[in-house]
C-alpha cells in the first residue's frame, strides 16, 4: 500500500473510532458521577427472589453503590409511586415494572424521565429492541407454559401444546390462574384468543377449569396431585419445585409472556447510578442468572452459557404478550366467556 493509501486508512480508522471513543468517555462521566451518589433506589416486585438478591450484590461489590430496594406486589408498587409524587415526595429512582404498567402509570400521572441510553442495549434481542423507548427497557420476560404432575399424566398423554387442552379429557382436571381479572390468567386468555380465536376460547371454557389466584399454592397443588394440569404455569415459579412429580411442558406454539422493564423516575435522586444499574442488569453474566432461575433474558449471548433445561426455558418460542389496549374488552370478553 502506498504512504497515501496508508494515510487514508489511518484517517478512515480513526474517524469510525471517534464516536466510539466518544462514548466510551461519556459513559466513564456516568459511573463517576453514580459512584459519587452511592446510592439507587429500585421499586420492584421481586418478592425477594434470589436472583434477584444476586444481581444486586454483584452490582454492589463492583461498583461500591448501595442498592435500596422496596419490594412489594406489583399493584402495591404503582400505588406507591403514585402517591409519593402526588405528595411531591421523590424517593425512587428506579421501577422495576411490566411495561404495560409503567405506560398505565404514565397515563395516569405517574412520571418518568428518559433514561438518556444504555449502553447494554445494544446487546438487546431484536423482538426486544422493538419493546424499548425513550422512557423503559425491557429487563427481562416471565413467560408462561403447562404444569403437569408427571404422577398423573404418562407422558404420551400430556399435552404438547395449548390446543391439546381442548381434549375432552381434560374436562374438570385444569386447575387455572383466574382469566378474568389482570395477572397471569388474564395474559394468558388474551394472546390464546388472539392466536387461536374464539373457537379455541370457547372450548377451553367448556373444559370448565377450576379458577384460582395464589400462583405459587396452586403449583403446589398441583405437585400433590390435586389436579393433573396447571395453567399458565410461570417457568420460573416451578424451578423450586425440581424434585416433585411435576413438568414444565413448553407449548409447541410458543408461550404467552410478561416484559419486566426498567423505567428511571422523574426527580431520580441518582439518576446516574439508576442508568448504572439497568446496565449492570442487562450484562449477560446478570441475564444469565435471570435465566438459571427460568426467567427468559432479553439480550443476546445466554443461551449457550446454560444447562439444556435452563436453555430450553431460555430459547422458548414467544407466542406474543397482551398490549395496553386490549386490557378492558378482552376483560369483558374473559367474563361473558367465563360468567
Amino acid at each position: 500500500m502506498s504512504l497515501i493509501g496508508k494515510l487514508a486508512a489511518f484517517v478512515l480508522c480513526t474517524m469510525l473510532a471517534s464516536p466510539a471513543l466518544a462514548q466510551d468517555a461519556e459513559w466513564e462521566k456516568v459511573v463517576e458521577a453514580a459512584k459519587k451518589e452511592g446510592t439507587v433506589t429500585v421499586y420492584n416486585s421481586q418478592l425477594g427472589a434470589p436472583n434477584f438478591v444476586a444481581v444486586v450484590e454483584s452490582f454492589q461489590k463492583k461498583y461500591g453503590i448501595k442498592v435500596e430496594s422496596l419490594d412489594v406486589r406489583a399493584s402495591e408498587l404503582t400505588e406507591r409511586l403514585r402517591s409519593e409524587q402526588a405528595a411531591g415526595r421523590y424517593i425512587a429512582d428506579i421501577q422495576m415494572h411490566s411495561a404495560n404498567s409503567i405506560e398505565t402509570g404514565m397515563q395516569q400521572g405517574i412520571e418518568v424521565q428518559e433514561h438518556g441510553g444504555i449502553p447494554n442495549a445494544a446487546n438487546l434481542r431484536e423482538e426486544m429492541k422493538k419493546e424499548m423507548t425513550d422512557k423503559h427497557i425491557p429487563g427481562f420476560l416471565q413467560a408462561y407454559g403447562i404444569l403437569v404432575n408427571t404422577s398423573l399424566v404418562k407422558p404420551e398423554d400430556e399435552p404438547k401444546g395449548w390446543q391439546d387442552l381442548a381434549d375432552p379429557k381434560w374436562q374438570g382436571k385444569i386447575l387455572s390462574d383466574d382469566m378474568r381479572p389482570l395477572g397471569s390468567g388474564g395474559t394468558m386468555f388474551v394472546v390464546l384468543h388472539k392466536t387461536f380465536g374464539r373457537e379455541f376460547s370457547d372450548k377451553l371454557a367448556a373444559q370448565k377449569p377450576v379458577f384460582s389466584r395464589d400462583l405459587r399454592n396452586d403449583a403446589r397443588r398441583v405437585a400433590r396431585g390435586e389436579y393433573p394440569l396447571y395453567i399458565p404455569q410461570m417457568f420460573a415459579f416451578a424451578n423450586d419445585l425440581q424434585g416433585l412429580p411435576i413438568k414444565v411442558v413448553i407449548p409447541e406454539e410458543g408461550v404467552p409472556y410478561v416484559s419486566i422493564h426498567f423505567a428511571i423516575m422523574k426527580n431520580a435522586p441518582h439518576p446516574n447510578a439508576a442508568r448504572l444499574f439497568i446496565n449492570h442488569f442487562l450484562d449477560v453474566e446478570q441475564q444469565e442468572t435471570y435465566a438459571k432461575a427460568w426467567m427468559v433474558p432479553v439480550v443476546e449471548g445466554v443461551a449457550d452459557r446454560l444447562d439444556e433445561q435452563s436453555r430450553a426455558f431460555a430459547t422458548a418460542k414467544l407466542l406474543g404478550t397482551r398490549e395496553l389496549d386490549e386490557y378492558g374488552p378482552m376483560m369483558d370478553l374473559a367474563k361473558e366467556i367465563y360468567p
